[in-house]
């Protein structure tokens, strides 16, 4: 190639940090990195990544777990406990996972860290996206304060509300919407101190995570920051959600979210005091994809929650958002022209569309699950604890090696495709010219 390729990946948050990273060490792509916030930054706490996650990030960020322990303040994720909040069952345990499960941080450190790795002159904060156009020579982004640019490719990393996948769909995306999964939650993070304050030193005996589940709602504490402090996440049914997905959050509202059960059980009064040990609680509205057609359009594709907004019940967003990194990045450091860029991504969406609809769908069926709202299983501790392996399962299961061939052999077949669609053309033009 005479010259490099031209790449934006628009969204600065942690999906865009990791295609970025991904992307950076192909010498023939020339990257740019567009932020529609006045700085980069991420909203919310606490992220977990698997195994399989960390696995698919060592292959992007060499030693990403000594790192991601030293940069982003990281801790191995032990074991965890899932334990029945609510009921005549309260206090038993459903089930174990033992053994080193992966890390836990929080997502401002993280997102820092990994932005650190970057090229300061490729990061560009206050861009906001208003429209693109696909051309003949490429794709032209016109963003809000009236400046334009021109890219041989774009990747959508804007989020749930994604505008570059508002693109991609067109006159389906509409249709295709993030909407509600009928639970909501909020978070805390708390001195370890004060949680073993509020939930008993017993919880913190063995390092592991927590999760309480009973009938209407969920709770988890684990410890990140170097075990210094404790994420707090809360969780419950939700009739109507808010357009915008917020709600302010009140001790009465949480009482009456735990009602049926889960005052008299072991952790909900003092969860409910670390949640409101805060200046402002504010409750979210738990959205996800239900379906996405199709992940690509000639040469813009999207990526992480743009592509697949997953609810947070297998804690599986940020690995999916890794492995799009890891395979995409891959089917880019093999592309020799611009001409084949629409096939790379065709075969992305191809491959990473099943698996990622996949998590989506066993997401929200666990979060069904462990707030009492799957109408065969109930609150049960033995049946609880049966039906929860089969949904996890397939999440650890994907091979990546095997994968990132699949996305390469599917990209061989769309490169084919396309010359045969061209020879075709130009047969059947030469015999209308000759007739």
């Amino acid at each position: 190639m005479s010259s490099r390729i031209r790449i934006a990946i628009i969204g600065g948050g942690l999906a865009g940090a990791f295609m970025a990273n991904a992307l950076k060490k192909i010498s023939h792509l020339d990257v740019q990195v567009y932020e529609s916030a006045p700085e980069f930054s991420e909203r919310g706490l606490g992220i977990g990544l698997s195994r399989l996650a960390l696995q698919a990030l060592e292959e992007i960020v060499p030693n990403a777990t000594d790192f991601l322990k030293k940069e982003a303040k990281a801790v191995a994720i032990g074991a965890s406990r899932i334990v029945m909040g609510s009921g005549p069952e309260a206090g038993t345990v459903v089930c174990d996972i033992e053994g080193d499960t992966g890390l836990a941080t929080t997502r401002g450190p993280l997102l820092k860290a990994l932005l650190s790795l970057l090229p300061k002159d490729i990061l560009h904060a206050g861009k906001k996206l208003t429209s693109l156009k696909q051309t003949a020579s490429g794709v032209d982004l016109t963003f809000g304060d009236c400046t334009t640019a021109h890219f041989d490719a774009v990747i959508g990393a804007d989020g749930m509300h994604s505008t570059v996948r508002k693109y991609i769909l067109q006159g389906e995306a509409e249709e295709h919407l993030a909407s509600p999964t009928g639970l909501w939650e909020c978070r805390n993070l708390v001195p370890v101190e004060k949680a073993k304050a509020a939930l008993g030193e017993e919880s913190f005996e063995v390092d592991r995570e927590y999760c309480w589940t009973g009938d209407g709602g969920f709770m988890m504490h684990a410890l990140v920051e170097n075990g210094t402090m404790v994420q707090c996440i809360v969780s419950a049914t939700e009739e109507d959600s808010p357009p915008d997905r917020r709600r302010k959050v009140t001790r009465e509202m949480l009482e009456n979210a735990f009602a049926r059960g889960w005052l008299d059980g072991p952790v909900a009064r003092g969860m409910i005091e670390l949640m409101l040990d805060q200046e402002e609680l504010i409750g979210y509205s738990i959205w996800d994809h239900k379906r996405t057609p199709t992940y690509s359009k000639g040469r813009v594709c999207i990526v992480g929650d743009a592509a697949h907004t997953v609810s947070p019940y297998q804690g599986a967003g940020g690995g999916l958002a890794i492995e799009d990194a890891l395979v995409l990045g891959h089917l880019l450091g093999a592309i020799s022209s611009i001409k084949v860029i629409d096939a790379a991504f065709k075969a992305f969406d191809v491959v990473r569309r099943p698996r990622c609809q996949a998590v989506v769908d066993s997401s929200r069926a666990t979060g069904q699950l462990l707030t009492g709202q799957d109408s065969q299983i109930g609150i049960g501790a033995v049946d609880m604890g049966k039906a929860l392996g089969p949904l996890f399962e397939h999440i650890d299961a994907l091979d990546l090696a095997s994968h990132k061939q699949m996305a390469l052999d599917e990209f061989g077949k769309q490169v084919d495709l396309a010359v045969s669609i061209i020879i075709c053309t130009v047969n059947r033009t030469s015999t209308m010219i000759a007739s």
